[in-house]
């Protein structure tokens, strides 16, 4: 039988590039292809495949946010390979159990190295994911939590990795998203929408005030009384940036500082 599988990239060219590998090997059926995390836990329950290539670096829903996706959904798991251009998530993919992974760009021999691979995991586990390494993978997950306190930002051609704690607002603009930190730092955040961004970060924390605006509600200095009844936020950055709250957010306001 072949290996039903999937393919989950935000890159189009690593979608393509992965599917064309693959007809190269023996047995495999490529079902279905998605460009985010979202579509990967969607894409997994309507197949469920045998196999999925999950890209680690996606916007929103990362590679590992997808795995306790499907554990908090309780959707069957498949084996799953990794694939991403930074060895650095090598260690916490094997962690994660995952069946091998892979770096960009891809290398034939090394796709269907990956494909034997689960295709020997599938056989000598024909059940799928047994309950004990289901528990495990969670308490991995869990034991993770801290790194996913922080956020990756663009900023002067470096990857520069934020706690959630220092950022101070962040804005969205033409479909660019500035994240400002309190020491002055500014940097671009790869979510592609607020809501996105929002996802990454702790909600008992950060609040979208405006259709373009989210702040940590930590780093408010002043409320700022404005026209008509309305507020803006003066914040805790180095320019005390001032931070609209739109007609929709004022009653939020009010209940957090008893206005």
């Amino acid at each position: 039988m072949p290996l039903t599988t999937v393919i989950v990239d935000d890159e189009q060219l690593a979608r393509d590039e992965l599917a064309f590998l693959l007809k190269g090997v023996d047995d495999v059926q490529l079902v279905a292809a998605g460009k985010n995390g979202v579509e990967a836990v969607n894409l997994i329950k309507e197949h469920n495949p045998d196999l999925v290539f999950l890209d680690v670096q996606m916007p929103g829903l990362d590679g590992f946010g997808v795995i306790k996706k499907l554990m908090d959904r309780k959707i069957p798991m498949p084996q799953v390979v990794f694939a991403t251009a930074f060895d650095q998530y090598a260690v916490k993919a094997f962690e994660v159990n995952a069946v091998d992974y892979l770096l960009k760009p891809f290398d034939k021999k090394r796709v269907a190295n990956s494909v034997q691979r689960a295709r020997r995991k599938l056989q000598s586990e024909p059940a799928g994911v047994s309950g004990e390494r289901i528990d495990a993978l969670v308490k991995m997950l869990e034991s993770q939590q801290g790194n996913r306190n922080k956020v990756v930002l663009r900023s002067g051609g470096r990857l520069v990795l934020v706690d959630q704690n220092d950022i101070c607002y962040a804005s969205i603009e033409d479909g660019v998203i500035t994240v400002v930190i309190c020491n002055g730092l500014e940097g671009q955040s790869n979510c592609r929408t607020l809501e996105e961004l929002l996802e990454l970060l702790d909600p008992k924390l950060f609040w979208r005030t405006h259709r373009s605006y989210l702040v940590n509600i930590n780093r408010i200095r002043e409320v700022v009384p404005w026209f008509k009844s309305s507020y803006q936020l003066r914040m805790d950055d180095k320019k005390q940036a001032e931070v609209p709250v739109s007609r929709a957010q004022t009653k939020r306001l009010r209940e957090l500082f008893n206005l």
